[in-house]
């Protein structure tokens, strides 16, 4: 098995999992604000915390002292249909969390090395350690941009990467990616792994376990977690 602690809470609907998890990553912002005067939260993209950046921007919080940025973004203009930038803005930064600092990871640029440079410099003018992030996976086991045979996947899962975000291009990636490599994302106060259906929570078994299908990328941050992962799931 793998040597890091994980908490599970199932739901029996997306629905009760957004309310659930939207509460408990609220109480951590403002734990975070009562304790330093400010709190930092990074987010994953995709069709699935859709319902959860909903109830989350509803949540009564001093979202002005409240920092919000992303585990991982594609190559594109927050225009694009596939931006994580353009997700977050419809979805999360509404409502009370329109108040809400937002640092993006894209910024204009030809090589995505060299974005991630200056995506790193605005990462590291952060609070760090992000106070909750909040992590996806796919059916292919990657987790932020972690994907399996990705051009620098040892150099983004490494304990030990001195860069806060990197680049990573991968056959199932589609776009370069931008993504928080793992140090920045073990060490949060909160890590949530925030899955829904069967057939993800067959991968993140397959995870758990030793043998054959042991180092799905995902296994990176299950392995060195600074504190327990909280598995959110629901069918």
């Amino acid at each position: 098995m793998v040597q890091a602690t994980t908490n599970r809470h199932d739901f029996g609907s997306g629905r009760e999992l957004a309310e659930a998890l939207a509460e408990t990553v609220a109480g951590t912002l403002a734990a975070g604000i009562a304790a330093r005067g400010a709190a930092t939260l990074a987010v994953s993209g995709g069709n699935t915390p859709k319902a959860f950046f909903d109830v989350l921007s509803r949540h009564t919080l001093d979202w002005s002292k409240v920092t919000v940025t992303l585990v991982d973004e594609r190559m594109v203009p927050p225009a694009h249909e596939r931006s994580n930038h353009r997700l977050a803005s419809l979805f999360l930064l509404q409502n009370k969390a329109a108040e809400a600092h937002f640092v993006p990871l894209y910024r204009p640029g030809d090589d995505a090395a060299v974005v991630a440079k200056s995506a790193a410099v605005a990462i590291d003018a952060l609070a760090l350690p992000f106070d909750v992030v909040v992590l996806g996976m796919g059916t292919d086991g990657h987790t932020a941009s972690f994907f399996p045979d990705g051009t620098t996947l040892d150099a983004v899962t490494d304990p030990a990467c001195g860069q806060s975000v990197m680049s990573i291009e991968a056959p199932g990636a589609g776009e370069p990616r931008l993504t928080l490599t793992l140090p920045r994302i073990v060490e949060a106060g909160l890590i949530v792994l925030h899955i829904e259906g069967d057939e993800k929570q067959a991968v993140l078994s397959k995870a758990l376990e030793a043998g054959a299908e042991a180092e799905l990328p995902v296994r990176a941050v299950l392995r060195h977690a600074a504190t327990p992962v909280e598995i959110y799931w629901a069918p």
